[in-house]
């Protein structure tokens, strides 16, 4: 079985970022399979366009746009690669990262997919500063990955002690075609919509509108990174009422508009 030590990632990289104890690679996944591996540091998968299948000993993973992996350093796997162009970004931390911010990385086995728009949203941060690459960036990264990983320890300390609703309620907010006014989910979860407005914060870390706002811009993000839309159609695809209120809740997020990021995440 191959072992790839730190850099290495199958595909073409437009872009890799160094900084202490981490590096980060904006990748082309160029190999229709890459056959059983596994890699020297733990890292993260964020698919910021095409399609990949990938899968462990556990589990398998069907990704698109916008899907997010965290790999151990001990988790094998192998890849399977439509033909259609497929670009990713990954983050990889050596063992100095987390020892300097006392991060048990031993807490975390085999590959997790990372569902929670919030923490995608960092991820989405996190790229953002690597083609910004300025004096202010490793600090926003490192900041960034802390968040993170004290959001998983927290997901895995509490998951046992969450209402059944809470699991339900991710699946309702990630479908497109359903009404997610707070008095449609709370009649299909069957709780009453003052309790649900009360205990969202609690179990999701933020307000409901702000979940669906994030859900929304990072499933932009992707779009833009595609580069095959024009912002209306973008706009649109992300439920969006108009351009104008799409970028302006892009700006409040990602303290840029989509067009001047654009130029930023094109392909090399």
């Amino acid at each position: 079985m191959n072992k790839l030590k730190k850099g290495e990632f199958y595909g073409k990289h437009y872009q890799k970022s160094a900084f202490e104890n981490l590096l980060i690679t904006d990748t082309e996944y160029t190999h229709s399979k890459v056959d059983w591996h596994y890699h020297e540091n733990p890292y993260f998968t964020y698919l910021l366009q095409g399609k990949l299948f990938e899968s462990n000993k556990k589990e398998s993973y069907y990704l698109e746009p916008g899907s997010l992996l965290f790999h151990n350093w001990q988790d094998s796997h192998y890849n399977i690669k439509p033909p259609e162009f497929t670009r990713g970004f990954h983050i990889e931390l050596n063992e100095n990262w987390f020892s300097i911010f006392d991060i048990q990385i031993t807490d975390f086995e085999g590959s997790v997919n990372l569902k929670s728009p919030i923490i995608k949203n960092l991820m989405n941060q996190i790229f953002i500063e690597t083609k910004i690459n300025d004096q202010y960036s490793k600090l926003s990264i490192d900041s960034n990955l802390i968040y993170i990983f004290n959001s998983l320890t927290e997901a895995k300390n509490g998951n046992s002690r969450k209402p059944i609703w809470v699991n339900q309620l991710k699946d309702l907010l990630i479908e497109e075609q359903i009404d997610h006014s707070l008095n449609s989910l709370s009649k299909k979860l069957e709780i009453h919509p003052v309790h649900l407005s009360r205990e969202f914060n609690r179990y999701f870390g933020t307000s409901l509108g702000n979940y669906i706002r994030l859900i929304k811009l990072n499933k932009a993000l992707c779009l833009l990174a595609s580069n095959k839309y024009s912002l209306t159609e973008i706009c649109y695809q992300c439920g969006f009422y108009d351009q104008s209120h799409f970028i302006k809740n892009f700006k409040r997020i990602y303290k840029t508009t989509p067009s001047k990021l654009l130029k930023n995440i094109s392909q090399c």
